[in-house]
């Protein structure tokens, strides 16, 4: 993993801000303690459930702790178990 840095004030570099504001915007806090709680969870979430496109569609967990790999090969084996699937099906059907 490498360090990029991206352009100041480009639409991407704050990718996650407007989802931040939604969630908090659509929550009820009425505690300090509940809107650190939703935030928490929010970076929680994009952490360690929520898949990147810039890091091969797995969560940013997953590429730190130098998991993608086990996670691309399952997907290249679902992948071409799909297609043959798919493939056979057409034998079959035509």
């Amino acid at each position: 993993m490498s360090h990029v840095r991206g352009v100041p004030l480009h639409p991407q570099d704050r990718a996650l801000a407007p989802d931040l504001k939604n969630r908090v915007l659509l929550q009820n806090c009425s505690l300090p303690g509940d809107l650190e709680a939703q935030i928490k969870m929010f970076v929680e979430h994009c952490k360690h459930q929520r898949y990147h496109k810039s890091l091969n569609n797995v969560t940013p967990a997953d590429a730190y702790f130098g998991r993608p790999l086990a996670f691309i090969k399952r997907r290249e084996n679902i992948e071409r178990m799909t297609i043959e699937y798919r493939l056979l099906h057409r034998k079959i059907t035509a």
